[in-house]
């Protein structure tokens, strides 16, 4: 039985037709869209369709919150609508959040697809959580039920953000004055890393170096400047990185102790698997584990980077078999 498994995000959506069993995917056919191509998903579903056979039942995993049937997406001008899908293209179908989807899709994983960061207690069990820094933040958690974690949709992303220091409370000011609400979005994200970038520009009285620039110009700005910073080029953009983890590792630990995560932490998304070296050196970790008298109950959870970029197709896959198994 052929399923249709779909990862919609602001920047990139991937479709795939697959078939499953148990927990194992396996992709048949896939593809990837630039989503700014397209005025609607309605119009990037059928070029996709227009190329495989029609599946029984499909599963999309989309950014932005779910409300019944629907999903109006945060970061792209898309209406997204359950029954008018099963009404042009025949199929069953159930929309997710996207950071639902990977956290539904962690079971599909393999050890290669997880990097850990804290090993935590050996016999960690309980309720998880996943965090994800790309083109926005998303943020789910699985609720652990005595036999198994259910995956569960939040927007915490859109949480207001805290500032934890003098030069944090100036950037604080610098977003509020451009946005008015301030949220941990706005500051863990690839367009949180630009902002932060250009506030330090203004914050040490530097100026952008005119091959960094050309780059920002010429490609994705965010990816131009933690390049730099990884390869030690310039200064400015390795203190952002640095930063930047700083910052994602203090709202990774926010949510671990907001959703009791003693079954572990889970780093998602796009930006978390191209800047491993500095996730890695300890300062994501000694954020995360910087909330004072809770130090101790956060050193027992286990944080792991999903290294799978698929992870949010495999748990829409997983979602629409059990759609074609339960019905639901």
């Amino acid at each position: 039985m052929k399923l249709l498994a779909g990862d919609i995000g602001g920047t990139k959506t991937r479709l795939a037709l697959v078939e499953v069993v148990g927990s194992r995917v396996g992709i048949v056919h896939e593809a990837s869209y630039a989503s700014r191509d397209y005025a609607t998903f309605e119009a990037l579903l059928g070029d996709f369709l227009a190329t495989v056979e029609s599946p029984s039942h499909a599963a999309f995993g989309i950014a932005g919150p779910v409300q019944g049937r629907k999903v109006q997406t945060t970061n792209l001008p898309w209406l997204i609508d359950a029954d008018a899908l099963k009404a042009r293209f025949g199929f069953d179908c159930t929309l997710l959040n996207d950071l639902e989807a990977t956290a539904a899709g962690i079971p599909a994983l393999n050890e290669s697809d997880l990097l850990t960061l804290q090993e935590g207690t050996a016999d960690a069990c309980g309720n998880a959580a996943v965090i994800a820094a790309g083109t926005g933040l998303g943020e789910a958690g699985l609720y652990w039920d005595g036999r198994r974690h259910q995956p569960f949709a939040t927007e915490g992303g859109h949480a207001s953000f805290c500032p934890a220091d003098e030069l944090e409370m100036t950037f604080f000011f610098y977003l509020q004055q451009q946005f008015g609400h301030v949220s941990w979005e706005r500051v863990v994200s690839g367009m949180g890393l630009l902002s932060l970038y250009h506030f330090l520009c203004m914050y040490r009285h530097a100026e952008v170096p005119q091959w960094l620039m050309d780059e920002m110009q010429n490609g994705d700005a965010a990816a131009a400047i933690s390049n730099a910073a990884l390869a030690g080029k310039d200064a400015l953009c390795v203190e952002t990185l640095q930063r930047f983890v700083r910052l994602y590792g203090a709202e990774a630990g926010n949510l671990a102790l907001k959703t009791m995560s003693r079954g572990g932490l889970y780093l998602g998304g796009g930006i978390a698997p191209k800047i491993l070296p500095l996730l890695s050196d300890g300062a994501f970790i000694e954020a995360f584990l910087n909330k004072g008298r809770m130090s101790s109950l956060l050193e027992a959870m286990p944080v792991r980077v999903i290294l799978n970029d698929r992870a949010a197709l495999l748990g829409a896959a997983l979602r629409a078999e059990r759609l074609a198994r339960e019905g639901v």
